[in-house]
């Protein structure tokens, strides 16, 4: 059984640079355990599989896949497989509106010169605020002190817009470059509310690095135990460009 896949990388404009994904475009037929199979296999944070919508005021379902589950959303799938889709159509759109478990995703297409270079999604749900965490626990989770914790605007808290992260506020950008996971700590406080994932990010932007706002970093509990840690010059990302990488044909057994 063929299938076509194509390999992005977003949050970048060059190749290799951002963060990776696989784009499965005929992914009709099949099985959501080939779907899991085939994203294992990928071994990306993320792997998307472009279906038939249910609703023909659609234009796609779109099921997203980590090496070991589903998601019901997630940010940089939906840029990305939204840009493979333009990049492949006669004229860009100037939107695409996904099916997803969260629930419908609308991505607007950036397009310079008529062709299209990113894209930028509207969240599926509104943001709900879940349970709070103490600094202290979030801090073991990343490696870092209490004293780490930047609680002035909010605390450490799980929140949601259709995929559930705890999101904590660092003081320093030498926090955030010196964050390692810690699976014991991990494990001590996630899974809740559904969430897996610890987004931390810090105001403290270089003057050089300036119009950005933030600069953020994400660890996630499977990947704990054995993290791969960016190098301090990846955590810096231009948001919602993309660069395709290469594109093939796949065999599902």
């Amino acid at each position: 059984m063929q299938r076509r896949y194509i390999t992005v990388d977003v949050f970048t404009d060059c190749a290799f640079g951002g963060n990776p994904l696989a784009v499965v475009l005929d992914a009709g037929g099949l099985s959501t355990a080939q779907m899991q199979a085939i994203a294992s296999e990928f071994n990306y944070a993320e792997t998307t599989f472009v279906l038939p919508p249910r609703d023909s005021a659609n234009d796609a379902q779109v099921r997203i896949f980590t090496v070991n589950r589903e998601l019901p959303f997630a940010g940089h799938p939906n840029v990305g497989t939204a840009f493979v889709l333009a990049t492949g159509a006669k004229r860009p759109p100037a939107r695409f509106l996904f099916e997803e478990i969260a629930g419908l995703v609308p991505v607007a297409i950036l397009t310079e010169d008529g062709k299209a270079v990113g894209a930028e999604l509207t969240a599926p749900q509104p943001l709900k605020r879940l349970t709070p965490f103490s600094a202290e626990q979030t801090a073991a989770c990343i490696s870092l002190s209490a004293a780490d914790i930047k609680t002035d605007r909010h605390p450490p808290q799980i929140v949601s817009v259709g995929m559930p992260f705890l999101v904590a506020e660092l003081h320093s950008r030498d926090a955030l470059r010196r964050a390692r996971p810690d699976a014991a700590a991990f494990a001590r406080a996630l899974p809740c509310d559904g969430a897996f994932q610890v987004y931390f990010y810090t105001r403290d932007v270089p003057e050089a690095e300036k119009p950005c706002d933030l600069q953020a970093r994400m660890f996630t509990r499977e990947r704990a135990a054995s993290p791969r840690i960016p190098p301090p010059a990846a955590l810096r990302w231009p948001q919602q460009r993309c660069s395709r990488t290469s594109q093939t044909n796949a065999t599902a057994s």
